[in-house]
């Protein structure tokens, strides 16, 4: 009851426009809170997302066949540690990565948001976009060190050994190579879940008003469509990502999204495209369910402090 009347007294005052005197470092923490929180508490089914996209030499077979398949495998087989091998570099990007990401979403919706009105489902999708391009380059690094760690034939024990391992073998390169396909798959995806969010936010929740029942729903909703939409993308990243750990020359030698998706044509066809389809939407539902509701929780927190002594 005590909640639930917290909760009331907070919607006196709209907390989806934080006040002016919102500082740039409270919309970092927030948003360096919410990616943390959304890129490692899935992280086990990313993993088995990664593997599964990973194309091997000419007439391989899948080593996974499902999502439960494949995380018994590696946790009887490997061990459980290995279904968090690379999380630290996870944490260590998707700080400062999402903190920029929601901070610059912040202020680009402002910009295209006209005469104080509320923002439009068109305005969010477009600065969510905007705010990519910035995050990503700071991600990706991190990202490609992520993926190494977590193949199966993977002897790096810590971040530190495999960027070096990456940098001394093929150079400063190799974090940036899949930047292009990245931007290419995260513009849309980004796009495509905010919008979204926005869309399902403002049908569940036409008040908008503090609800993190809506938040969960709306963020899982909207992460979930925009992974499935963008898997063919992802496929092609993550070749690029891991060419380097391949024994496959022609993969060894993938240097661009359209020879990414050549290659994963020849070798899996037009199925090969949406191979992880499954566990990215698993890990994405929960995931940006509750990034969402981190960054939502934390918008709440900022507003009402700012509020209150004015009452």
């Amino acid at each position: 009851m005590a909640a639930a009347e917290v909760v009331h007294d907070a919607v006196d005052y709209d907390y989806e426009e934080l006040p002016a005197t919102t500082t740039l470092a409270m919309h970092l923490f927030a948003g360096a809170a919410a990616g943390i929180m959304e890129h490692s508490v899935m992280y086990p089914v990313d993993i088995v997302k990664t593997r599964m996209q990973v194309v091997g030499p000419a007439g391989a077979t899948a080593a996974y066949s499902g999502v439960t398949q494949a995380l018994r495998v590696i946790w009887t087989t490997e061990g459980m540690r290995t279904l968090w091998r690379g999380v630290a570099s996870v944490v260590l990007g998707a700080g400062p990565a999402h903190a920029v990401y929601f901070a610059t979403y912040e202020q680009t919706k402002k910009m295209l948001t006209m005469g104080g009105q509320q923002p439009s489902a068109l305005a969010a999708g477009a600065a969510g976009g905007a705010a990519t391009v910035i995050s990503d380059a700071l991600m990706n690094p991190f990202d490609v060190i992520k993926q190494r760690m977590q193949l199966a034939n993977s002897t790096h024990r810590s971040i530190i050994s495999c960027a070096r391992s990456i940098l001394r073998s093929e150079g400063l390169r190799a974090f940036y190579i899949s930047y292009p396909t990245t931007l290419v798959m995260s513009m849309p995806f980004q796009s495509i879940q905010f919008g979204c969010y926005d869309l399902f936010r403002r049908s569940l929740n036409p008040a908008s008003t503090y609800s993190p029942v809506t938040h969960v729903v709306a963020g899982g909703m909207a992460g979930a469509v925009a992974a499935l939409l963008t898997t063919p993308i992802d496929c092609c990243k993550t070749l690029l990502q891991t060419r380097g750990a391949s024994i496959d020359p022609e993969v060894r030698s993938a240097s661009s999204m359209v020879q990414a998706a050549r290659i994963i044509y020849q070798r899996q066809g037009l199925r090969g495209f949406l191979r992880g389809a499954r566990p990215r939407v698993i890990a994405n539902f929960p995931a940006t369910a509750i990034s969402w509701t981190t960054y939502e929780y934390f918008k709440w927190i900022i507003s009402r402090r700012e509020v209150r002594p004015q009452a």
